[in-house]
């Protein structure tokens, strides 16, 4: 869509708000509105000014100044306001000097693209992200210096079983129980409306869909899959997907969550990304190889393992994230690549046998991460194991979480905690300069933030189980 075509879709829906979108560091999107009477193509060069010192990681206050520049082709109409609005996802740009903003991550994944471009290898990078969520229906938490608590509650919380449960006039049961809820029908799947809502909405903004379930845990843990898309579209239809579902949720007076780990005894929430690269309209990671893979696509599996402890920095950036991702559980931590096997930190699925099916899934990130960093370290790790023709090594077609601690002292692990992540992050990202695609001062930045705002404030504050085990000390 062309600034014009901009301008037309707004007066054929009689336009009276625009909503200018942009992405933080961290992943969340930010917005301010504007009247119809500043969207004039001019806007598409021009930009709008706003202050950079309040965003998350930004700028400092006395080099504060920042312009956002509209997308045309992200033209959409907000699905969610009563006013008639019209909504275009931004990039950041200095307003001296015009040039792109470093820590602006959309313009990370964008140039994550020219890069692929710029090597010749291929010329798209296309990325299919499965983000879950949980979906309840009261959350509460405080944080004193004397008192700390967290409660959530879902009517389908198999805590709210038969009588012992919440009143719910009556309760009739149908709740799924712990690492039971993959697949059941109504009634023990009570959210099959809320997640077609969802699913349409998602079509009415332009995200091609592919399904959508109840998935392992109790309590509401629901997915909705969307089809692959190349890096910054994949990225932006993911904003799209946790703006969607936060909203519906809200409108059915519940609230959605895509923190990886919001209840202890159950499976965690994660993000598989699909990923897969093409060249002139064909598929390079079909060919002869284990599970008919190509040696490129094998490649890109082992720059993916090489930096994976590096890569989860940003596809698993919250303290929470490490509470999924432990050792003897559902989540992954064995960096190993198998086909079929969800126990390997790599899978390659094998649904169908067409070439243009061929693809690798990193089973390790979860949704907490910022999709537009997320997918360019990864296509970054895997050019990387192309580029140097990393050996992934031999496959791992055994169930790893039934291995023993002989067999499993030689496969490496994912970090266990974001501060080990973040170590791995400071000795391992040569890889992602590449291309100025990822710059230095990005990286410091991130590393700065989340220590001194996520891993040390939870360092500082005491446990709520560490009085059940230490207080008679």
């Amino acid at each position: 869509m062309t600034p014009k075509e901009v301008l037309d879709l707004a007066k054929k829906n009689e336009v009276k708000i625009v909503d200018i979108k942009f992405t933080d560091l961290l992943g969340t999107w930010q917005h301010f509105s504007v009247p119809t009477s500043e969207l004039e193509e001019s806007l598409f060069e021009d930009g709008l000014g706003f202050d950079g010192s309040s965003i998350r990681g930004w700028q400092a206050i006395n080099n504060s100044d920042m312009i956002v520049i509209p997308d045309p082709t992200t033209a959409m109409m907000d699905p969610f306001m009563h006013v008639p609005t019209l909504s275009l996802i931004c990039n950041i740009s200095d307003p001296i000097t015009k040039e792109k903003y470093s820590k602006d991550p959309r313009n990370v994944a964008q140039k994550a693209e020219a890069y692929l471009k710029s090597t010749g290898l291929g010329d798209t990078g296309y990325f299919g992200p499965e983000a879950e969520f949980f979906i309840f229906d009261d959350v509460r938490y405080q944080n004193d210096s004397n008192q700390a608590f967290y409660a959530v509650d879902s009517e389908e919380g198999i805590w709210n079983s038969g009588n012992s449960g919440r009143d719910e006039e009556p309760n009739l049961g149908y709740k799924p129980r712990h690492k039971e809820g993959y697949f059941p029908t109504s009634p023990t799947d009570s959210l099959q409306d809320i997640r077609s809502e969802m699913l349409l909405t998602m079509e009415e903004v332009g995200i091609e869909m592919e399904c959508h379930h109840h998935e392992v845990a109790t309590a509401g843990q629901c997915e909705i899959d969307m089809r692959f898309a190349p890096l910054v579209k994949c990225a932006d239809n993911l904003m799209w997907y946790k703006y969607i579902v936060k909203n519906i949720a809200k409108r059915h007076g519940k609230t959605a969550t895509f923190m990886p780990k919001p209840l202890f005894g159950d499976n965690g929430t994660g993000m598989h990304v699909h990923q897969s690269i093409w060249k002139g309209g064909k598929p390079l990671f079909a060919g002869d190889g284990y599970s008919g893979f190509s040696e490129m696509g094998l490649h890109y599996i082992g720059g993916i393992l090489k930096h994976a402890r590096a890569i989860c920095a940003f596809t698993g950036p919250t303290t929470n994230s490490y509470k999924r991702l432990v050792p003897g559980f559902e989540a992954p931590v064995n960096l190993a690549y198998s086909s079929r096997n969800r126990s390997a930190a790599v899978r390659i699925p094998m649904y169908s046998q067409s070439p243009k099916a061929k693809r690798m899934e990193a089973r390790f990130p979860d949704p907490s991460a910022n999709g537009y960093l997320a997918f360019a370290v990864m296509l970054m790790a895997g050019l990387d194991g192309i580029e140097n023709k990393i050996d992934p090594g031999e496959p791992m077609d055994k169930d790893i979480y039934a291995m023993g601690k002989e067999e499993l002292a030689n496969i490496p692990t994912l970090p266990g905690t974001l501060d080990e992540a973040l170590e791995a992050l400071e000795s391992d990202h040569d890889f992602m300069l590449k291309g100025d695609v990822f710059t230095q001062d990005l990286i410091d930045t991130w590393i700065d933030y989340k220590r001194e705002n996520e891993v040390d404030q939870l360092r500082l504050r005491p446990h709520p189980y560490e009085l059940y085990m230490y207080y008679d000390v």
